[in-house]
């Protein structure tokens, strides 16, 4: 297992709808900045999406990763064959031993049936090149769902993202996630927590936090996944809620993610 720097660990920085940076972070500094934090994984998701750089960005971009020192993974969003043809020759130019994905999009929400045929119609491509594709778990299939779909597919090259906070949208907690998805995992988003009363009394608040400061058992976590001795990396993600301007927010971001970076360090040796 390697710590990694994943592009949502920089969201703001690289930008959110309505609320744009003056200056946006674009792949080569948030390849400069894990190569400054001493990190050598980095995993660019969907939020800075590889597919829209020029082909001669991204043989730049892979060039001065390989000067760096910096490994890449791939992520995108969205099951269907054309993206996910797209996305796995992306993934094996730059070198990357998965290609992480999302099932939704803004506008294609496919049932479980749905995905497994989609998936099934490009495993035998991913078996080919020896690519894993990586299902991350994104609020809206339970537990149960996922493993019925991998279970399906059938192919020894998919398997499970896990994200640690995303399932609370489908109304399961860490505990839940790891115990049903755990044998699946092959590759692990890092992104603690914390859950608080409102004010008024009447619900709740997630919110993100530093990693080491929140609800995430971290020891836990890895004791209860290395169980599976499945080689894969942890990929930290935040979720820091905004601060009054969008540029207060990205100083506040980039503190997160070094003193994210100094704890998983305590416990992810390399």
């Amino acid at each position: 297992m390697k710590l990694g720097l994943g592009t949502y660990a920089y969201a703001w920085a690289i930008g959110i709808a309505d609320y744009p940076p003056s200056q946006p972070m674009d792949a080569f500094a948030f390849i400069r900045r894990a190569a400054e934090l001493g990190v050598h994984v980095i995993q660019i998701a969907d939020n800075l999406p590889l597919h829209k750089l020029s082909a001669n960005e991204q043989k730049a971009l892979l060039s001065e990763a390989n000067t760096l020192g910096i490994q890449f993974e791939v992520g995108t969003r969205g099951i269907t064959p054309d993206n996910l043809q797209t996305y796995l020759g992306l993934a094996y130019q730059f070198g990357s031993p998965i290609l992480r994905v999302v099932v939704d999009t803004a506008d294609h929400h496919p049932s479980p049936d749905e995905a497994v045929k989609l998936l099934c119609l490009m495993m035998p491509e991913f078996e080919r090149v020896g690519i894993t594709l990586a299902i991350e778990n994104h609020d809206r299939f339970k537990v149960r769902t996922l493993v019925d779909i991998l279970q399906q597919v059938g192919s020894p090259n998919i398997g499970i993202c896990l994200d640690t906070v995303n399932s609370f949208g489908a109304g399961e907690g860490p505990e839940a996630v790891v115990d049903g998805l755990g044998p699946y995992v092959v590759n692990l988003h890092v992104k603690d927590f914390s859950i608080r009363r409102h004010r008024h009394n009447l619900g709740f608040e997630i919110h993100g936090t530093p990693a080491g400061e929140g609800m995430l058992d971290m020891p836990w976590l890895l004791q209860e996944l290395r169980q599976y001795m499945r080689d894969f990396n942890a990929i930290l993600e935040t979720w820091p809620p905004p601060e009054p301007n969008v540029a207060q927010t990205i100083v506040k971001e980039d503190a997160w993610v070094i003193q994210s970076v100094d704890y998983l360090r305590t416990m992810i040796k390399e």
